[in-house]
């Protein structure tokens, strides 16, 4: 059906890598949602960053979503969570209960890294996996537009199906750092669109400074993602 849809109810944003934009397309998209209601932008996880710094990403997204920051655990370090010194420490109940308190009309959950991370010790610790099951809601995936992104965003793709979550739409974003000779770029949302049976939009360099142009960049995205789906 080609009739519209808003996007009100629960999305977790995932990656198929670290540093592809999750932040970005997550601002965006609460920014765009606004005008639908009411918005909640939250990263419940973060490494690699310091409950002050300004510019962290749940700063950065609650900032265009319009409320204060929304963050569960933090750790300093710029690695895996299952290496970092969350504060506080890990609880699956804790972090459970504080994700279910969020209430909004649109409720945007941004994952860590991408979707394999582990957020414990293995061999049996909870991953982004699990962190988006008890987020609730439907999936959507960034992917950078650069060699490689097939591959990674298929995996992605079929393991999200394979855990039981639905894999709503894909934003293959262009904002993203590549070589000035990378080919690949002019043909992968045409090769996506065709490997993939869910909505692969595109997204442009987004300046966080600039909230106009966030505004209008989440709207568009709303409006392509959502125009392929009935409620």
């Amino acid at each position: 059906s080609d009739k519209k849809m808003s996007p009100r109810g629960r999305w977790f944003i995932t990656g198929t890598d670290t540093d592809v934009g999750k932040t970005y397309i997550t601002a965006a998209l609460a920014a765009g949602a606004r005008r639908y209601g009411t918005v909640i932008a939250a990263k419940p996880i973060a490494s690699g960053c310091e409950p002050t710094d300004p510019t962290r990403d749940a700063a950065r997204i609650a900032h265009h979503a319009g409320h204060a920051p929304l963050e569960w655990a933090l750790a300093p370090e710029a690695v895996s969570p299952h290496r970092a010194t969350l504060s506080p420490p890990f609880d699956a109940h804790a972090l459970g209960h504080w994700l279910g308190e969020l209430a909004a009309d649109t409720v945007l959950i941004e994952g860590v890294g991408g979707w394999r991370v582990p957020l414990q010790l293995p061999p049996r610790g909870p991953t982004v996996t699990d962190l988006a099951h008890w987020s609730g809601g439907r999936v959507l995936l960034v992917a950078a537009n650069r060699i490689g992104v097939l591959n990674h965003t298929v995996l992605t793709a079929e393991a999200i199906a394979q855990d039981g979550l639905e894999l709503y739409g894909i934003v293959l974003n262009n904002g993203t750092a590549t070589s000035s000779d990378d080919v690949s770029r002019t043909s992968n949302l045409e090769d996506l669109r065709s490997l993939l049976d869910v909505p692969v939009v595109t997204c442009d360099s987004l300046d966080l400074e600039q909230p106009e142009d966030i505004r209008s960049a989440g709207e568009s995205l709303w409006r392509r993602l959502t125009c392929y789906r009935s409620p």
